[in-house]
Order: structure tokens, then sequence, then C-alpha cells
């Protein structure tokens, strides 16, 4: 592997979907907060050189981490959106990191990337001159459903997969991308989303399904079992 790469996390979010007082990020997993996970998977990798944290406007769950696993680990202030807060991080990022890196984003809330999967998208991504994303290929029957609930079809699954993260990007396309998407109000859910709309065309790399995010108490209670099975 040559040169690292930086990777932005956008951790601003209150996670309303999980419910309760505390972000999801901050929620707790054998000790640790499922971001200290999501930190851990990335940093233990050697292909990346630090991490951008993008955190809520005075965030008193941040743990005020200014490094991890021996890696820098730097805040800036977040936005309303995801998009926003990863384009808060990718300004925010060290001179050191050129307008043509590529950069790594991760979810806050997926804390359980493995290695290897990283790995293979570090090498397939920067030889591709767009970049590339993890995902995961759709197994299940998809119905489409009618205004009563009803099922009108069956949708084809060929050729469809689910976005995972990380994903990545050149540090300049990344940036205009989600720059252009949000002076058009558009609300891009993922990186790759704002990528599309500038006519690119990102790589898919397979990843474990494993990778998951946490966005309910059965994800959290998942995430746990798979610890618990590391031991």
């Amino acid at each position: 592997m040559t040169t690292q790469v930086w990777a932005v996390v956008p951790a601003a979010g209150r996670g309303t979907r999980f419910g309760g007082p505390v972000p999801k990020q901050y929620l707790m997993a054998a000790g640790e907060p499922l971001l200290a996970h999501a930190l851990a998977a990335l940093l233990s990798h050697p292909g990346v050189a630090g991490v951008m944290v993008a955190i809520a406007e005075n965030d008193a769950d941040w743990p005020g981490w200014s490094d991890f696993a021996g890696k820098p680990v730097l805040t800036c202030t977040g936005g309303d959106t995801r998009a926003a807060s990863v384009l808060a991080g990718l300004q925010a990022l060290p001179e050191s990191v050129r307008a043509d890196d590529f950069v790594l984003v991760h979810d806050a809330a997926r804390p359980n990337l493995p290695a290897v999967d990283l790995g293979r998208l570090l090498e397939v991504g920067r030889a591709d001159p767009v970049g590339a994303i993890l995902a995961a290929p759709v197994r299940d029957t998809l119905k489409r459903a009618g205004d009563d609930g009803g099922i009108d079809r069956t949708e084809p699954r060929e050729r469809l997969w689910r976005a995972l993260t990380p994903q990545l990007f050149r540090r300049h396309q990344l940036t205009r991308a989600l720059a252009e998407a949000t002076a058009s109000g558009i609300e891009v859910t993922d990186e790759a989303m704002a990528m599309e709309r500038q006519g690119a065309r990102p790589l898919l790399v397979e990843g474990d399904e494993c990778n998951f995010k946490v966005t309910t108490p059965a994800d959290l209670a998942r995430f746990e079992f798979e610890l618990s099975r590391r031991g």
C-alpha cells in the first residue's frame, strides 16, 4: 500500500430513529461507545492516517479524544444533515491532505467494519479515477407496495446493491459534489449519490453483511453478540 488516507466520520446526528436521550454513536457496547468501535476499525488499519470527526455544536457526550490507536483524531462542528457534516469534515482536514487525495467517509454508528473489507476498498478504489464504496448485493425478494399497503408487484433484485460505508473519493471532487447538491436543495443520503449527480460512476466493492449500521435496539444487541463471539 502506498500513501495513507484520512477519514471523515459524521457524528453530529441525534439518532432520533433509535430513541432515547443519548445519540446512538455514544451508546455503549462492551464498555465503549459505538463511535469508539468505529474509530478503532478505521485507525487500526495501516492505510488510514487519521480521522476528522464532525460533532454537534456543544456536544456534551464527546469524550475528548485527540488520538486513538496512536493516530490523530481531530474534530470540527458538523451540520444539521449528514451531507453538511461530511462537507464540514472535508473542509476541516489538515492542509497535508491535498485536493486530489482520496478520503474515506464512514458512519459513526457502523462499528463492525472488517479490516479485510477496508483494505479491499482502499486497493480497488484508489486504482479508479472516481473511487468506490463498500456495498452488499440485495439478496431478499423486493416488493413494491401500493398506497393501500398491498403488493403492487415484485421488483427484480438483479444488479441491486445496498450501500455501506466507508466510501472513498477524492477530497476536492467530493467537496464539490456535496456543495452543489446542497446548493440545489438535494438531500443526498450518501456520498456516492452526490458523486452520481456529477455524472461519476463509483465502483462497487462487495463487503461483508456484518458491516451493518446500528439504527435500532435490535441492531445494538446484534453488535454486542458479535463482540461476544470475538471473545
